[in-house]
């Protein structure tokens, strides 16, 4: 992972509200597991359950939009549109790459540049 990816993940996770969402979306959000669709794909949760779970919104806000839409660019979350509705789902490789890098970095093995 790049330094430019790396720091547009950690100002992604920075923010109180994107990193609710994470959370619930690392949990299967509102209370319901993953399920398996009928072609064995995994169906997460919407944005609108996600928002609901987040903030207690009946629907999607823009607010939580704007947040998915963060969390997406820096991949931390995939956003798939199917029709109207819009499927989260954690990348959670993103979130390992992450911690890995932070993990280098306090044992001093990366950028030992003074």
């Amino acid at each position: 992972m790049n330094n430019e990816m790396f720091m547009s993940r950690l100002r992604a996770l920075g923010d109180p509200t994107r990193m609710s969402i994470v959370e619930c979306l690392a949990s299967a959000c509102c209370g319901r597991s993953t399920e398996i669709d009928d072609h064995g794909g995994v169906i997460s949760p919407t944005a609108g359950e996600v928002c609901c779970t987040v903030t207690g919104a009946t629907k999607i806000t823009s607010t939580i939009s704007h947040h998915l839409h963060e969390l997406g660019s820096a991949g931390i979350i995939a956003l798939e549109r199917r029709g109207r509705t819009t499927i989260c789902t954690l990348v959670p490789d993103a979130l390992l790459e992450v911690a890995e890098q932070i993990r280098l970095i306090a044992q001093g093995k990366e950028n030992n540049e003074c």
